[in-house]
């Protein structure tokens, strides 16, 4: 396997038709074709982020096991969902740190589905104690936060989203300079991508680049949660 890895066409084809049958009969029929065209090609590609992502923020892990690991499972949590297809048609990635828990944990994320693809990187739905403490971080450090957020190699390659409340948190100042972050229910970052550049061999370089210019952001929260960089 050489220094980089990407995604093939034959994986987006994949997700597409099972995007189009979306039932138990026809994946079980189409394992096979699954575990070639999407799990093997996955995990080569979390195999081949080992060695850059030490580098890079040496915290964070890249696991190519098929269950447990960096990869997340294709099946649909439908329990509380109206949705009950039982897959998901897309795949996804997260690097998470050694410390942690879940997917709400800060982490870096690779996203492919036929339509669209993105990087993230950051924290998505933080449970309330490592949300309050992100907040009171910013309230604590404004100007530090200030500079992590508009660091112009940053805002090159992330654009800060997610959901955020109408009206401040209860015991936050509505007056701060910050309160619009403050207001964020996420602390993440996007990069929008073609589908077609995750299918290209320079892929994992635009990867590699983007997470190396997140570091400002990740570090601000890993300290704000209280895990080491």
């Amino acid at each position: 396997m050489g220094r980089y890895a990407g995604f093939e066409q034959r994986t987006v084809d994949f997700l597409a038709e099972l995007a189009a049958n979306n039932n138990r009969e026809w994946f079980k029929e189409n394992k096979q074709r699954y575990e070639e065209d999407v799990l093997d090609v996955a995990l080569r590609f979390i195999i081949s982020m080992q060695e850059p992502l030490a580098g890079i923020a040496p915290r964070f892990t890249a696991v190519p096991t098929r269950v447990g690991g960096s990869l997340m499972r294709v099946y649909r949590d439908t329990r509380f969902s109206k949705n009950k297809q039982p897959y998901k048609t897309n795949v996804g990635i997260q690097f998470r740190h050694e410390q942690a828990r879940d997917v709400h944990s800060p982490g870096y994320y690779v996203h492919l589905e036929p339509s669209r693809a993105f990087l993230g990187v950051g924290m998505w739905r933080p449970d309330p104690d490592s949300l309050r403490r992100i907040r009171e971080r910013i309230i604590a450090r404004p100007a530090e936060w200030q500079r992590v957020r508009d660091e112009a190699a940053f805002r090159r390659h992330f654009e800060l989203g997610g959901e955020t409340l109408t009206r401040p948190p209860r015991g936050f100042d509505k007056d701060h300079p910050c309160i619009e972050d403050i207001k964020r229910k996420s602390f993440i970052a996007t990069r929008d991508l073609d589908v077609e550049a995750c299918l290209r061999p320079q892929f994992q370089r635009v990867v590699e680049s983007s997470f190396r210019n997140a570091e400002p952001l990740m570090r601000f929260l890993c300290k704000a949660v209280g895990v080491r960089f």
